[in-house]
């Protein structure tokens, strides 16, 4: 054990850390995307839209005819961002994925 079992407040730290680390992570994939987002989560073990994206709603309308709403064009980049993660975890996992279609597939 690296702790041992000396001291308990080095436990309580771990755990703490632990669970900072479990809820919010590393903001990157594996986090939970906002409540008010819109769009359901894409399927488990795929990541959600990144932090960076503007609140829905925030666009003006009169920006121009080929303008579109910022609540749309966040959900191009969380389209476009899920479809580039897909294609580069089928390339670097071919097993897994060969495994998850045949699975799929039963």
């Amino acid at each position: 054990m690296i702790l041992g079992t000396g001291n308990h407040l080095w436990w309580l730290a771990a755990v703490a850390l632990l669970y900072l680390y479990a809820t919010q992570g590393r903001g990157s994939p594996g986090t939970t995307p906002p409540a008010g987002s819109g769009t359901p989560p894409a399927g488990s073990g795929t990541p959600p839209a990144g932090s960076g994206t503007p609140p829905a709603g925030s666009g003006t309308p009169s920006a121009g005819p080929g303008a579109q709403p910022d609540s749309y064009r966040a959900y191009r980049e969380r389209r476009d961002r899920q479809a580039r993660w897909e294609r580069r975890y089928r390339r670097e996992r071919p097993f897994e994925t060969r495994r998850q279609h045949r699975e799929k597939a039963r």
